[in-house]
């Protein structure tokens, strides 16, 4: 008889698989930018479920039909879609919908900020432009009213944060036992 992977392990192989070690413009691979984030929001006291979404928040660039290499030459993967939607099946909502909203929370900070576009990588102002670019004032109201708005944002600031080659980052192993918790059982 075969065991059955673990949920973590699956997306452990994820983080370890060839698709983890693309740039898609940024100084870190993606794989690098999720350990960041999460690291980052574990730094700033956030709850264990805002450090998993963090952590996992670009999980969709390397599962789904499109790639972030897509992404990158101007199609819009809807990872943020995407890798809630594949996550939902192991997490709940707490986890995923700030993951599924993180691109809405780039596009709502551009919108409500107006220096937020200008400390925004070379490769986030142009992602925004395929993902639909800024908010309008409506979008922008519409966004702040959905109940996992706040917790995207925050998802949102440490992800673009968290591109730096030289900041240590633990390793994927360091989230395990988080990673675990969080599992609906």
């Amino acid at each position: 008889m075969t065991e059955a992977v673990s949920p973590v392990d699956r997306i452990a192989d994820l983080f370890a698989g060839e698709s983890a070690g693309e740039y898609l413009g940024e100084r870190v691979t993606v794989a690098v930018h999720m350990m960041q984030a999460g690291a980052l929001a574990e730094a700033a006291g956030a709850p264990e479920h805002l450090v998993a979404a963090a952590l996992l928040h670009d999980v969709g660039h390397f599962h789904g039909s499109v790639t972030g290499q897509e992404l990158m030459a101007g199609k819009d993967n809807r990872h943020s879609d995407t890798g809630a939607a594949w996550l939902a099946q192991w997490f709940p909502a707490e986890v995923t919908e700030p993951i599924r909203l993180h691109v809405a929370a780039k596009r709502y900070l551009c919108a409500v900020e107006p220096a937020y576009v200008a400390a925004l990588s070379e490769a986030s102002v142009y992602t925004l432009s395929v993902q639909g670019g800024p908010m309008t004032p409506d979008q922008a109201s519409a966004f702040a009213a959905l109940p996992h708005a706040r917790a995207a944002v925050a998802v949102r600031r440490w992800d673009d944060a968290a591109k730096d080659p030289d900041a240590p980052t633990p390793g994927f192993d360091h989230f395990r036992p988080l990673l675990a918790r969080l599992l609906r059982s």
